[in-house]
């Protein structure tokens, strides 16, 4: 299996980036997707997670609202719509796959992709 997180950049706050991953080697629909994310000197921290075939999501408090995940099976990806970007929302960012629920221990990880948000 192997995910590769892209998209990431630097960015004003205020504004928006999309993060795409693209999985390959797995029935991308047999699995739960998600994103993490990990400051400088902080731990690795759950953001959202969406079923195999989209239709339920789950998202941290912090980021309802302004977050949204999505997935597109027919290209075995999955996306991270960033709105209302903050400075503390710089990271980087990791997308994430499992069969049952995505958790820090989740099987499958991909690279990571870096998220800058200046003030």
């Amino acid at each position: 299996v192997q995910l590769q997180a892209f998209g990431g950049g630097l960015v004003q706050a205020g504004g928006s980036l999309r993060l795409s991953c693209a999985a390959s080697g797995l029935t991308f629909s047999d699995y739960r997707m998600g994103w993490f994310r990990q400051a400088p000197g902080k731990e690795r921290k759950f953001i959202a997670s969406i079923s195999g075939n989209g239709d339920s999501t789950l998202y941290v408090e912090a980021t309802k609202g302004r977050f949204t995940i999505s997935r597109d099976n027919a290209v075995n990806t999955v996306y991270l719509q960033m709105n209302s970007l903050k400075p503390e929302d710089t990271a980087v960012y990791y997308c994430v796959a499992d069969q049952r629920r995505i958790s820090s221990g989740s099987a499958y990880w991909g690279q990571g992709t870096q998220v800058t948000v200046s003030s």
